[in-house]
């Protein structure tokens, strides 16, 4: 009997509504009082002063509710469950028509979105396969191609709702398409273990 194995698969973990209801509003409430800077690239995209994990309550509060969830996810990319730490924190808020350009997330090993509005079907995350990755530079695309993990150039988030999350390796390159819904606002973050070893050659890493 055949038997297809998937390779050196990249993992992402999606966590539903792992800010409650209370918690998501106070961060928009935050979001709303802070002083926010225009991204480059995008007028209609802006972020908020990148900080740490300790700069306010409400920071706090998520970093605690994040951490067991970033050494599970820690485990699939290490094997270990290691000592994890965010090291940044910021929010993005992104208007109608807006769009943010594909990129990578330097200086970490995994990064966090945290959905704080709903999303319009238009502006869900888009994470995108490498295109210097050692494979086929042939493609395939076709109307009646059928898509999936081993040959999709692209996999849409679906389904966001306000309070879910999604953990990815930081040099998962990303991006969000022009929003044609309403005002969209995330809480991104990059994460770091205390050390990783191999056979007794330690490197430790630290905020």
């Amino acid at each position: 009997m055949d038997e297809v194995e998937g390779l050196f698969p990249v993992p992402l973990l999606r966590a539903r509504k792992l800010l409650n209801d209370g918690l998501v509003t106070a961060l928009r409430q935050q979001i709303r009082d802070a002083h926010t800077q225009t991204n480059a690239r995008s007028g209609l995209l802006s972020h908020t002063q990148i900080v740490g994990p300790d700069a306010n309550e409400l920071y706090r509060q998520v970093t605690r509710v994040v951490g067991p969830k970033l050494v599970e996810f820690g485990v699939l990319l290490f094997g270990d469950r290691l000592g994890w730490a965010i090291k940044e924190m910021w929010t993005n808020v992104l208007e109608a028509g807006g769009s943010q350009s594909m990129h990578a997330h330097a200086n970490s090993f995994v990064s966090g979105i945290i959905y704080l509005s709903p999303s319009h079907p238009s502006a869900h995350t888009v994470f995108v396969r490498n295109p210097g990755a050692s494979e086929f530079t042939f493609r395939h695309n076709t109307g009646t191609a059928q898509m999936g993990p081993f040959n999709a150039g692209k996999w849409v988030t679906p389904d966001i709702e306000p309070g879910d999350m999604v953990l990815f390796p930081s040099y998962l390159l990303h991006e969000v398409p022009r929003n044609q819904g309403g005002q969209r606002i995330t809480l991104a973050f990059n994460a770091i273990p205390d050390r990783l070893d191999s056979w007794g050659y330690t490197v430790s890493f630290g905020p």
